[in-house]
């Protein structure tokens, strides 16, 4: 879809907002402008920074003000201002001063807010984070971090919302209780309408089917305010509409003309450093793999070249005895298929790259972090602020740009067809 430049854009505030997947995607559509930011974690606060400052035509105050470094949960502190001290010596060095002295409100400083968007950290809604900690629907704070996101909305009374999370958000059951039966009762307290939790079913979506190279699954909960004439089926029927409207793209589409990198024959350590791969054309920043020691190289090459992922789980267990000497219930690799999407990128980067190894034997080596900032639709030139560990971490959390796009893409023509003034 073309969307035409307009003078005065659409304003959002985005929360939980990461190193900046969603809100660079929305602000790609060029009819929406990000007022605000809230995200809790530096490295991310500095990469979204960055990219105002880089891409989005922003000055380093302007970026500073925008991408407010605070805890959510401390959910008036952060509207009004008049930060404690304890919120003071944590945040305050980090931000400007604008913003513990006069909040959200301050910043956003009675503009028209038309959009809110956002998604609480997930580790305690996903299956996998259940299945690792027995207690973590009772005793996980992050399952109610909606409440927070919840009174924002309401502070500012936005005409729509858009809520993203994992799939494992609609089984949820902190407390014994579906946490999308807590989420609706909360939004309709505030007069926000939102799909009941028995209409659930079809609000998942795969980003593979919006130009992302990867199987990935994200629910969209859209809230609309009470009065205004939306509804949220309105939505999810032009986001349907978008689904596989091209053909989905690759892993080898997305880095497959990236510059090859080779293992060494034997690594070398160089400014302190401990370096396996060399890469044969030094152009793509940030696209230099995590070292390797000499027995995972040929793991690798191994894996790839007599098609591991491919055999039974039986097979891949001894393999990993075999190679390793140790025991395991499961696999410990996993490559990737030049003609297919990627696995979904996670978090869990950040501590090993084993099952994400790059499709091209000869590599012998993990993803990059230039390579899983692609497979999560970045632009090439999206530069992440951080160790290397932090810049996997917040990719892994990080919602897919193209995604993102497709959110303000459909919020916008939902927009443009009831006002028929945008």
């Amino acid at each position: 879809m073309e969307i035409r430049e307009k003078k005065d854009k659409l304003t959002v505030i985005d929360l939980f907002s990461g190193c900046g997947g969603l809100s660079e995607g929305i602000l790609q559509t060029n009819v929406f402008e990000t007022i605000a930011h809230v995200e809790w974690e530096l490295p991310m606060v500095d990469t979204l920074r960055n990219r105002l400052v880089d891409k989005w035509s922003h000055t380093q105050e302007e970026s500073k003000k925008r991408v407010v470094h605070f805890d959510i949960q401390k959910t008036e502190e952060l509207l009004n201002g008049n930060w404690s001290e304890e919120s003071k010596d944590k945040y305050a060095k980090s931000n400007h001063i604008n913003t513990f002295e006069n909040g959200l409100n301050g910043l956003v400083n009675g503009k028209k807010v038309d959009l809110i968007v956002g998604g609480p950290p997930c580790q305690a809604y996903s299956i996998h984070g259940r299945a690792t900690a027995s207690d973590s629907m009772e005793d996980d704070y992050r399952n109610f971090l909606f409440e927070s996101f919840a009174k924002i909305v309401k502070n500012f009374q936005p005409d729509i919302f858009v809520f993203e999370n994992v799939p494992g958000i609609l089984s949820a059951k902190p407390g014994g209780t579906l946490i999308t039966e807590r989420i609706y009762r909360e939004f309709k307290k505030i007069g926000y309408e939102i799909p009941k939790p028995t209409e659930m079913d079809n609000i998942t979506f795969d980003c593979s089917d919006f130009q992302v190279a990867q199987n990935r699954k994200r629910v969209l909960i859209v809230g609309v305010k009470k009065g205004t004439g939306y509804r949220p089926d309105e939505f999810y029927k032009v986001m349907e509409s978008k689904r596989s409207a091209h053909n989905k793209v690759t892993v080898k589409d997305v880095i497959g003309a990236l510059p090859i990198i080779k293992p060494l024959k034997k690594p070398i350590k160089k400014d302190g450093k401990n370096i396996s791969h060399i890469s044969v054309e030094n152009s793509v920043p940030q696209h230099i793999p995590r070292y390797s020691n000499l027995r995972d190289v040929q793991i690798f090459q191994e894996w790839v070249e007599k098609k591991m992922n491919y055999v039974s789980s039986k097979e891949k267990i001894a393999f990993y005895f075999r190679k390793t000497g140790k025991k395991s219930l499961y696999s410990k690799y996993r490559n990737l298929d030049w003609d297919k999407q990627s696995y979904t990128i996670v978090a869990h980067l950040q501590k090993d790259g084993l099952m994400f190894i790059h499709p091209d034997p000869k590599q012998a080596r993990s993803i990059t972090i230039r390579e899983a900032a692609l497979l999560m639709s970045f632009p090439i030139d999206y530069k992440f602020i951080g160790s290397n560990g932090y810049c996997y971490k917040m990719i892994g959390n990080a919602v897919p740009v193209n995604l993102g796009k497709a959110i303000g893409e459909s919020i916008y023509e939902v927009i443009l067809k009831k006002t028929n003034k945008i």
